[in-house]
């Protein structure tokens, strides 16, 4: 039968019970619990867990993935030493290639057991992260800081960043964005992981694809696209014309609309908010003004709401985080949804093998031979 929606639009390509997405209603939830009562109750850390076990953690066992998750932040030294030479590279080529280095220094790399496989997903959350804040400290000429076991994942990434600990608002803040980025059914990327996957290939090549496909522009370079508009646009009372000069050249104005949601994206609303209250403790309001000045006008003028990508820019910047590190944060946070995928596809495999529709010339051309083409 032929697939009448291009890029697989609608098409059902395999069950799974991590990610529900209503489309229509605004619903995002992970094994149930709706995005708003993670957003506003969980840490990403339960976050994490929830994904991989399919329920919240207890307190132990909470604690015990925190020391997991600091416990094996460090990098193999040729990791490093790959970072500290390549601190000119653009930042998502060099987490894609140091994550799949990972696989070469890891005894367990080719152990299928699912005890192996969860204990590698805890390496990959750990070590994505210390990737891609010990690339920004090398390249800027800094020391490499190690995590603190008092931490949770969101605080220790800010610190590792920027060798300073965090206030409860600002943890609290990119503690949020990473839950809301965590997981999305079968995105690009994470499809692309589990595509890996399914041949039984090992989870750091599968992590790998998910990372290849999230440096695509239109799947996580959104985020970087709109902080770019909105410091080009300079202020809150020029952004509805840069806009206008951005559409009267064609130019697609990025964060918004969304492949699945025709309604509010519900990860918007929480960011917005986010963008808001850190927008004004770190004297970056004007950039929340801007957006919201921006957001009014495409929701008036095209119908489209703001997207995940479009409030999670200010929010980033206003954190202080590199404009090339938005990218590479989304896969930090995304890694939870990836391994999920991956363990949950390991658990019941079978080959994803489609088929494709073809439209090429009648089959059974005559052959013309070369001399006389």
């Amino acid at each position: 039968m032929a697939v009448t929606g291009a890029g697989l639009e609608g098409v059902i390509a395999a069950e799974s019970k991590i990610c529900y997405i209503d489309g229509d209603a605004g619903i995002l939830s992970y094994f149930g619990y709706n995005i708003h009562t993670l957003a506003e109750k969980a840490t990403f850390g339960e976050v994490i867990f929830l994904l991989w076990n399919g329920r919240l953690p207890k307190r132990d066992e909470l604690q015990r993935l925190r020391q997991g998750l600091v416990s094996h932040r460090a990098l193999p030294e040729p990791v490093t030493a790959f970072l500290k030479a390549n601190g000119k590279g653009a930042a998502m080529d060099v987490l894609r290639t140091a994550v799949s280095m990972l696989s070469l220094y890891d005894p367990q790399a080719a152990d299928m057991s699912t005890e192996a496989n969860h204990e590698k997903a805890v390496k990959l959350m750990a070590r994505t992260a210390t990737i891609v804040t010990s690339f920004d400290r090398l390249r800027k000429g800094e020391s490499v800081v190690e995590g603190d076991p008092k931490l949770g994942f969101a605080a220790n990434f800010l610190y590792t960043l920027t060798g300073k600990r965090p206030d409860s608002v600002m943890e609290h803040a990119f503690d949020v964005a990473l839950i809301l980025h965590a997981d999305h059914e079968f995105n690009a990327s994470t499809f692309a992981a589990r595509v890996v996957a399914a041949t039984l290939s090992d989870i750091y090549s599968a992590a790998t694809a998910g990372i290849g496909a999230l440096k695509g522009p239109l799947h996580g370079g959104a985020n970087e696209a709109v902080i770019k508009m909105l410091l080009d646009a300079g202020s809150a009372d020029k952004a509805i014309q840069h806009v206008k000069d951005m559409l009267a050249n064609k130019q697609k104005v990025p964060g918004f609309g969304h492949r699945v949601y025709h309604t509010t994206d519900p990860r918007a609303t929480h960011l917005k908010e986010l963008s808001e209250e850190i927008g004004r403790r770190t004297g970056h309001q004007d950039l929340y003004e801007t957006s919201k000045q921006i957001e009014q006008y495409i929701k008036e003028t095209k119908g489209l709401n703001a997207n995940v990508d479009f409030y999670s820019a200010s929010t980033y910047y206003s954190l202080g985080i590199p404009v090339d590190l938005f990218t590479p944060i989304f896969a930090v946070s995304r890694m939870s949804g990836w391994t999920a995928h991956v363990l949950e596809q390991y658990h019941n495999n079978r080959l994803i093998r489609p088929r494709a529709d073809y439209t090429g010339a009648p089959v059974g051309q005559k052959w013309v031979d070369i001399d006389n083409r």
